[in-house]
């Protein structure tokens, strides 16, 4: 997986690429890391072009929304489509996150 942190629109933005699984957790935790530190109130995660997404990345994006609550940011999952917005939606993540 391919992870990019830019700032737009007042959010910062984290934007992933390929294969969101077990294995892409150093970069994903790089990634957060970097957005933590960005000034903006609020961190999108752009899905557009994640092609699969399983359990352990739900588990990371969870670790993503407790770093971002107690750090007082809010975390928006953006742009998922085909199997990875099913996957989203069968584990009640729009309890849990804004879905744009």
């Amino acid at each position: 997986m391919q992870t990019n942190v830019t700032s737009r629109d007042g959010s910062t933005v984290i934007v992933l690429q390929g294969r969101f699984d077990f294995n892409s957790h150093r970069e994903f935790r790089d990634a957060v890391e970097r957005a933590l530190k960005e000034a903006a109130p609020e961190i999108k995660v752009d899905l557009a072009d994640v092609d699969y997404l399983d359990s352990s990345a739900l588990g990371m994006l969870l670790m993503l929304r407790d770093k971002a609550k107690g750090a007082g940011k809010s975390v928006v999952l953006a742009a998922a489509r085909g199997a990875v917005k099913q996957v989203i939606e069968i584990a009640n993540f729009g309890k849990l996150f804004v879905l744009a």
